[in-house]
């Protein structure tokens, strides 16, 4: 292992209500040195501060900044922002990505096109899924469910707003959910291990935790599942779930979340 001053110095930038988690997760893995920076949303907007865009122009969490040991003074980190990206580049720079990453090609087909193996197409696909496809289903079934909250529609327009929101529901999220559900069941059931690239816990894996937990109690509120509960028609993603939960990186992370916020941790769409 490298050590300490061999490795360089990261900086999450840390937000509450977001996705940080998962990348706190991934930096634990790494068994790098960083440090936490906290920022935390307007209580009446639930906007992000206005200081994050001094990080990054987007002003969007988790954001890292990553500097290079041994670097001189007055030298400018390196700033990632997205979630795939700066798994991505943490993996291929640090000396314990390489346990969080599957191997790349198969025997003898080195550099060649198609012969990169099943374990790693599949890792560099849910790198890009996790955020591209997943989250938005995931975010569409929040927003829409919200115009059914008392606490969001007025009395005398949530007959209205409620109607509305069932059609989308049933038309567009419920049947997204199952696409995304069947898939990840049926990744789990041909990985040939217990996560979805194989036996061994990846950093996929890793990014794909964060809207699977996050979402383990909102399925049912998009759509009637067969059983009467989405996990009984999707028993091996209720099982990876628990599994990503159990996990000894993530009880960390949650424990340095619950240090940093003073609250008890619960991930949020």
């Amino acid at each position: 292992m490298a050590s300490s001053e061999e490795l360089p110095k990261v900086t999450l930038y840390w937000l509450n209500g977001s996705r940080s988690q998962r990348i706190l997760w991934l930096l634990e893995e790494l068994k790098v040195p960083y440090e936490v920076e906290v920022f935390h949303r307007n209580k009446q907007t639930m906007l992000a501060p206005p200081e994050l865009e001094k990080i990054h122009p987007l002003g969007k969490s988790p954001v890292v900044s990553v500097l290079p040991a041994g670097a001189k003074p007055g030298t400018e980190p390196l700033v990632l922002a997205e979630s795939g990206l700066m798994t991505e580049y943490l993996c291929e720079h640090l000396p314990e990505g390489r346990r969080l990453v599957p191997p790349k090609w198969k025997d003898g087909c080195e550099g060649k096109v198609g012969g990169e193996t099943e374990a790693w197409m599949r890792f560099r696909y849910l790198l890009h899924y996790a955020e591209g496809s997943l989250m938005p289903t995931l975010v569409v079934a929040l927003v829409t469910s919200q115009l059914k909250s008392p606490a969001q529609v007025p009395f005398i327009v949530r007959p209205i707003t409620s109607i509305a929101a069932n059609r989308i529901l049933s038309q567009f999220v419920f049947p997204n959910a199952l696409k995304h559900l069947r898939l990840i069941e049926s990744y789990l059931e041909t990985s040939g291990g217990r996560y979805l690239c194989g036996d061994s816990l990846t950093a996929a894996d890793i990014l794909m935790s964060f809207p699977l937990i996050a979402a383990k109690d909102r399925w049912d509120d998009m759509g009637r599942f067969e059983g009467g509960h989405w996990a009984k028609q999707f028993p091996r993603v209720a099982r990876y779930v628990a599994l990503l939960e159990a996990e000894d990186g993530y009880r960390r992370s949650v424990e340095r979340i619950e240090e940093i916020d003073g609250q008890k941790f619960a991930p949020s769409l």
